[in-house]
């Protein structure tokens, strides 16, 4: 398989403020031209796109091209079943919506501290086998989002698992948080197959600041600026799969543009790349990635990944001598269909599912402090 997959997490929406009012019609040209350039590989779940993602697949792939043709990833995540007929439930409601008749590769989604007791007692590792010997599931495996310890405790309890999904970027890799380079290291250790999310993390390496930016057109101007993260990415051995949530026809046809022949960074590129990741760390004030597990649940109905944004982009300013942005306008917009940053009653319920394990709270407290002037 080519090396690019893609990630149906962030497809193009008719709603900006509504995941689930996804464009079809725009997936369906994205889904026929990542085909027709020999790339295979699909990646849905349960609740992407607020539940809707699995259907947009089956209607702008499964239901359009042939069974052979592409390979489909979804996962079984344990915020969505409390027995052992739970787990079924999900497989089955995951089969009849994507239409799919098997999935190639089947995922124990976000296996860390948290989750990862709850897997073992309803003995999902076990359950995922069962479903790969009656053929419902081609490859079984898992991602995480936790210690480098950790995955070496799974993995050496269940080497049965073929690969393990990791976080992996080039502002990741030394992140004290999510232990990109030290996770991967671990599935290098233990022989696994390494897929990579959020290579751009969460569109963070798309738009990077202008020093950063610099130094990638300084060096080849050609290339666009996330195709350094990609290609960084990519460039690791033993990674088989890199996966690109593409939210636009434009984004897929520079995703293709270089991942079609694809050549890997030199060292000088991955330097290049390190260098890039210092600039951007020292202006990034909330490091979120946008993939909206906070928000599901979310007693207030806030939009925290969307009030982060608002307030990392402020704080890339000289507000001292601006004093007031756009993002003030953007804020209140927002708050017309949302719960305010203010109306956070720190249940804790979004920091227990948070991948990148953010002080979710502590950062709404900023950023209500920041839009309240």
């Amino acid at each position: 398989m080519k090396k690019l997959g893609f990630g149906l997490m962030r497809l193009p929406q008719l709603d900006p403020n509504d995941a689930a009012k996804v464009d079809v019609e725009q997936v369906k040209k994205m889904v026929d031209l990542f085909l027709a350039k020999g790339f295979t590989y699909f990646d849905t779940a349960w609740m992407y796109n607020d539940f809707a993602s699995e259907s947009v697949a089956k209607t702008a792939l499964v239901e359009r091209h042939p069974r052979d043709s592409f390979t489909l990833a979804t996962k079984l995540h344990a915020g969505f079943f409390d027995d052992l007929e739970g787990r079924d439930k999900v497989f089955n409601a995951q089969l009849e919506k994507t239409g799919a008749g098997y999935f190639d590769y089947y995922l124990i989604h976000g296996v860390e501290a948290d989750m990862y007791p709850k897997y073992e007692k309803f003995d999902c590792f076990n359950w995922l086998l069962d479903k790969k010997a009656k053929g419902l599931v081609k490859h079984a495996g898992f991602s995480f989002h936790d210690t480098p310890e950790l995955l070496d405790e799974i993995l050496t309890k269940h080497p049965e698992m073929e690969f393990v999904q990791l976080q992996v970027n080039y502002l990741d890799w030394e992140s004290p948080w999510v232990h990109a380079r030290a996770c991967y290291e671990m599935a290098q250790k233990h022989g696994k197959p390494v897929i990579v999310m959020e290579p751009v993390k969460g569109g963070t390496l798309a738009k990077v600041p202008p020093e950063a930016e610099k130094l990638f057109k300084d060096h080849d101007s050609s290339m666009s600026v996330p195709s350094w993260a990609i290609r960084f990415a990519a460039s690791l051995p033993g990674v088989m799969m890199v996966l690109s949530g593409m939210s636009n026809v434009a984004q897929m046809e520079d995703n293709l543009s270089f991942m079609e022949d694809f050549k890997p960074l030199t060292e000088a590129e991955r330097d290049m790349c390190f260098k890039a990741a210092d600039i951007i760390n020292s202006q990034i004030a909330v490091p979120c990635t946008g993939c909206s597990y906070c928000t599901a649940g979310c007693p207030m109905h806030i939009a925290i990944p969307q009030y982060f944004s608002l307030y990392n982009e402020d704080m890339r300013e000289n507000m001292a001598e601006k004093g007031w942005t756009i993002n003030f306008s953007n804020y209140d917009i927002l708050n017309g269909k949302f719960g305010k940053a203010s109306d956070c009653i720190a249940c804790g319920q979004c920091e227990g599912v948070c991948p990148q394990h953010l002080p979710i709270i502590e950062n709404l407290k900023k950023v209500a402090a920041h839009y309240g002037k």
